[in-house]
């Protein structure tokens, strides 16, 4: 047996204090020894012991003497005292246990029973300070606890809360009593069913633990959200004798944004539940819905950082907070849904118009620019409506045709759309739609159509580019525009993009086969957005061009700007990998996008492609027609790139082109895009061949 722990050893005897002393710290003990009476109290005072063993006959203060000083200021339980005597009987021993001690061994010590009392008190020292400190702490934990605390006695029906329980729902410590209707009954009307149903549930099943969020009655009479837990204490057959847990008020967080501090949510719908009801008893009372989306926040969160776009978020609700309380004709309440979705509810509306201006109000507010972290901001929003006199029963109901206006809003950029019928109708085929596209992806259902793109100055293929479409059992072929939005939106477009980039790829082979050095030199195929931002997309396309065995030069990607203008870095890092292969990629549309010139250079584009509308205006009588594609023919140069003129409609423009310099044309001037047969008949046929003021456009 060993032991640890504090001893003091007094005995005016040498012999005996040492041999006990030495045999006591072999078994782990801190002994100290003291001669006699007076030394021993000195270092009693001095430092604290876990057990005195104390001789009882020494000369000057006796063993007694010293155990009566002792306990004056010490409890058998904060000093356990044993009694170390030469006579197991007499007078002696019944004054020891008199004054205080708490055992007694005799002369010569047994050290086996010795050390065994030695261990039992101090064991039982350990124990009560232990349960001491327990009980002060939690009479601390009650007493500092942000939580109210409850403990159900099961058998005896009866519950003991905690003042701070009772204070978190405003009620003075002898306000409540110990039934367990204290709670239930302050249950609101619509929890009370879960949280008894849930507490049975508990209650009928071992293990786990009893966890349920529901609203209370305050004193105020108002309700507030609470987060209750617990947990049952069973009897050896299994049943729940107690319960006892904690009560935390979590209105705040169930009701308020974090960031902004808005009412979220929940809250929110609430709201929207009572203005309804009030409509149902006095259909006069028009209210109104408004939701706000900011346009093009992804890409700016993506280049602002998380952080920031926090804090715009903040200030976008300050500002439009702002807004409101200016609006003196209405009565408004502002929100946070989720996101950067905002939510007014309108109400005291005389008209549907009402609520279109104050949208446009808050729209206008948010044009101005915001300072940031250092950085002067610019957004825009779009807003959807949806007014009451719909005859709404849900929240959720006028929720969804909101949002409805606003993906209509979206559509057209920084605009208001009030909610109609036909929206709804537009909604569901939009969802159809998609129903349908994602079927068809799985089975395959599409094919490649080819455009060709032409040299210029010789009239050959050197090019194709590749579009996808749709094989509809029901439409026939539906080209690219009605489909790629919503494969966008729902990220079909990665499954979508790889099926179309393999059959692209497998034509190009197969006509490499067929035409030799006569083949057209790229396939270009388009890379939408996501699938920019798709971490495997280099990885993929590279698996891809081994199993056809394609060289990796015969393929061009084809990236609009807004593929890459969230994040440039990553979007260096993307093309880099891809060029490494020794593919190239062309900077689609360009023109059109506001930082292109900046980004040109940077990306190490290969190929600019002219956007239709500035070929459209080309005219051999008009020179002002040709000043932009002539800047961008004369910048791409500089820069060593290349051109391809997209859009080419008649044998004007294709001179004009090449007037200016451009290499490469496409267009319905020579052909609108066609199925794989029909361009390898093109392709082996070359009907552009030569063309140069002839007047014929061949198509």
């Amino acid at each position: 047996m060993t032991g640890h722990g504090s001893l003091l050893v007094v005995d005016d005897n040498e012999m005996n204090r040492d041999a006990l002393s030495r045999r006591l710290r072999q078994r782990g003990f801190d002994v100290t020894i003291a001669a006699d009476g007076r030394e021993a109290l000195a270092m009693v005072d001095a430092s604290p012991f876990d057990l005195v063993l104390l001789d009882v006959e020494m000369p000057g203060l006796s063993g007694l003497d010293v155990l009566a000083t002792l306990r004056r200021t010490r409890s058998g339980t904060a000093l356990p005292v044993i009694m170390v005597t030469a006579r197991a009987e007499g007078a002696d021993i019944v004054e020891a246990f008199r004054l205080g001690a708490n055992d007694y061994v005799t002369k010569p010590i047994d050290f086996p029973v010795a050390l065994a009392r030695i261990t039992t008190h101090l064991s039982h020292k350990q124990a009560v300070e232990s349960l001491r400190e327990s009980e002060e702490r939690y009479a601390l934990a009650v007493q500092g606890a942000n939580d109210g605390l409850w403990d159900w006695n099961l058998t005896a029906n009866e519950v003991y809360w905690s003042p701070r329980w009772k204070g978190m729902l405003g009620h003075e410590e002898s306000e409540i009593g110990t039934s367990p209707d204290e709670w239930f009954t302050r249950v609101h009307p619509d929890d009370l069913s879960d949280v008894r149903r849930e507490l049975e549930a508990h209650l009928g099943h071992a293990g786990g633990h009893y966890e349920s969020e529901y609203r209370m009655l305050h004193k105020d009479g108002t309700f507030r959200w609470f987060l209750c837990r617990g947990a049952a204490i069973r009897n050896e057959a299994g049943a729940a004798t107690r319960l006892a847990g904690s009560l935390t008020d979590i209105t705040d967080a169930k009701l308020a944004d974090a960031l902004t501090g808005l009412p979220n949510r929940v809250l929110f719908v609430d709201l929207l539940e009572r203005a309804i009801k009030r409509t149902v008893r006095q259909p006069k009372n028009l209210f109104a819905l408004l939701v706000f989306g900011l346009d093009r926040f992804e890409a700016l969160s993506a280049s602002l950082g998380q952080i920031t776009s926090d804090r715009l978020l903040v200030q976008v609700a300050h500002r439009l907070n702002a807004c409101l309380r200016s609006t003196d004709s209405v009565s408004t309440t502002l929100a946070r849904l989720a996101g950067t979705g905002f939510a007014v509810l309108i109400e005291d509306l005389a008209e549907a118009n009402d609520a279109a201006r104050v949208g446009e109000r808050l729209r206008a507010a948010l044009e101005r620019p915001f300072d940031v972290d250092g950085h002067q901001i610019f957004t825009s929003a779009s807003a959807g409506i949806a007014v009451s006199s719909s005859g709404y029963a849900r929240a959720e109901e006028i929720l969804r045709d909101a949002s409805i206006a606003l993906q209509r809003a979206k559509t057209q950029l920084s605009r208001c759309e009030i909610f109609d019928a036909g929206m709804r109708s537009r909604v569901e085929g939009r969802f159809q739609m998609e129903s349908a596209l994602r079927q068809a992806i799985e089975i395959g259902a599409f094919e490649v159509h080819y455009q060709p793109i032409v040299e210029v100055e010789s009239g050959c293929i050197v090019g194709v580019e590749a579009l996808a479409r749709w094989q509809h059992p029901e439409r026939g072929v539906i080209s690219a525009g009605e489909f790629i939005g919503i494969a966008e939106d729902t990220s079909l477009i990665i499954p979508l993009g790889r099926l179309i980039l393999e059959a692209s790829c497998r034509q190009m082979v197969a006509w490499q086969r067929q035409f030799g050095s006569a083949a057209p030199g790229v396939v270009c195929v388009n890379v939408s957005s996501r699938q920019f931002a798709d971490v495997d997309l280099a990885g993929h396309i590279e698996t891809t061009l081994q199993k056809l065995g394609m060289d990796p030069s015969r393929l061009k990607l084809e990236i609009t700007e807004s593929a890459f203008l969230g994040d440039i870095t990553a979007a260096q890092f993307t093309l880099q990998r891809v060029q490494s292969m020794g593919i190239e990629w062309s900077l689609d549309d360009f023109g059109t996008g506001y930082s292109s010139l900046s980004h040109l250079h940077r990306l190490k584009v290969d190929t600019v492609k002219i956007e239709r509308s500035f070929v459209s205006r080309l005219k051999a009588a008009d020179p002002r027609g040709s000043e932009m594609v002539r800047a961008i023919v004369s910048l791409a140069h500089n820069l060593g790139m290349d051109v391809v003129a997209e859009g080419v409609e008649t044998l004007e423009q294709l001179e004009c082109l090449r007037t200016l310099g451009c290499e490469q044309a496409q267009g319905f001037f020579f052909s609108k895009p066609v199925t794989g047969a029909e361009a390898g008949t093109l392709i082996a046929a070359q009907p552009w061949r030569g063309l140069r003021g002839s007047g014929v456009a061949l198509r």
